[in-house]
């Protein structure tokens, strides 16, 4: 029988620095409840607004997969490992922390908000050398249904991380739904409504809520208004 969990909008931890908005699901810097400190090997996911000009200096991280998915604006990225570049809405960023990376992310804007999701999932691998990918997140192939982003392969649409994991943004017309099987047993998946309101296993979820669901082979989401979402399909043991 399917297990569920709900995180609604306004029950998110949450952060004002002035420059930096940000909105954590799960625990995350200050923000610590024990009953909310990951999804399976969904570690973080944030939900950031950098004001124009401004960013997060210089910091470290090691052996953690982490993925960056702009929603508006244009953030930079200078890391350790040489890479400097700009990513912008319709595409993706991932590094694998591995043995140790340092780097900055700031608003190359200085007139203009830059909105991205934050996400951390735990690797499958520790201590891997350190890497970096940033790639353009394809089309659907046709209306109403899903685009994958991100998977264990290299070889697959979108980037790669080290854990069996996958995760597919998807865009429903109202009244449209689509069903999604999972691409792996003992995998639970983490749904993220960027815009728009839709049910998932009887639930109804609108803009910004997440919802969990494990312990089955698949789910449908029905949207009820122009909808979009992203699915984290995730290891729940690891």
């Amino acid at each position: 029988m399917a297990q569920t969990v709900l995180h609604s909008a306004a029950s998110r931890g949450g952060a004002d620095h002035g420059w930096l908005k940000s909105y954590h699901t799960f625990s995350f810097a200050s923000y610590y409840n024990p009953e909310r400190v990951n999804f399976g090997a969904l570690r973080v996911l944030n939900d950031d607004s950098v004001a124009g000009g401004r960013g997060f200096g210089e910091h470290p991280h090691d052996n953690m997969e982490i993925i960056s998915i702009p929603l508006s604006g244009s953030l930079e990225h200078k890391d350790s490992m040489g890479n400097i570049g700009t990513i912008e809405p319709g595409e993706i960023q991932v590094m694998s922390a591995g043995t140790g990376i340092y780097h900055t992310e700031y608003n190359k804007n200085k007139d203009e908000v830059v909105k991205f999701l934050q996400i951390w999932v735990f690797p499958n691998k520790r201590n891997v050398e350190p890497r970096y990918d940033q790639v353009k997140i394809g089309a659907p192939e046709k209306p109403n249904s899903l685009v994958q982003i991100l998977s264990p392969n290299p070889e697959d649409a979108g980037v790669w991380i080290h854990q069996d994991a996958w995760f597919n943004l998807g865009k429903l017309e109202k009244g449209s739904e689509v069903d999604y099987v999972f691409q792996r047993k003992g995998n639970g998946a983490y749904i993220f409504i960027l815009e728009g309101e839709a049910e998932v296993h009887g639930q109804t979820l609108s803009a910004r809520d997440g919802f969990g669901i494990w312990d089955t082979e698949n789910f449908v989401i029905k949207a009820s208004s122009d909808t979009e979402f992203l699915i984290m399909d995730v290891p729940m043991e690891f």
